[in-house]
């Protein structure tokens, strides 16, 4: 049975340098008061270690996004599966009004779906641009 947590809205900014407390990471991963959680229904391209400019520039695009998700009201943080990763991340799919805010990160294609692994972002954004 999934746990889920109401949450309140806050006010989400993109985490500077120094102790974190609520603000955005990257397009898969926020802090909460204090509590780094990690989005579990999906994969954003990175931000941080970008390992070509396109995922870094589509890395960026899933992070402003998350921030405005976010801020748009109160959501819940639901525990599906495994409540932590192995980096001690809580584990939460994010929803508000039934609807994942995960998902709509892969509607809008800043995200994909989690299969239990990271892709290769810049292979992946590779492939469609030679297929246009």
């Amino acid at each position: 049975m999934p746990l889920t947590l109401l949450t309140l809205a806050a006010s989400f900014a993109l985490c500077a340098e120094g102790p974190r407390t609520t603000c955005v990471v990257d397009g898969d991963t926020f802090w909460l008061n204090g509590e780094k959680v990690r989005i579990a229904d999906i994969n954003a391209p990175e931000t941080h270690s970008a390992g070509c400019a396109e995922e870094q520039a589509l890395g960026d695009k899933a992070t402003r996004r998350l921030i405005n998700l976010l801020n748009a009201g109160p959501f819940e943080l639901v525990t599906e599966g495994r409540a932590t990763d192995r980096y001690g991340r809580a584990l939460r799919v994010v929803r508000r009004a039934g609807q994942s805010l995960g998902g709509e990160l892969v509607r809008e294609g800043l995200a994909e779906p989690w299969r239990g692994r990271r892709s290769d972002w810049c292979v992946l954004l590779a492939g469609q641009t030679a297929s246009r």
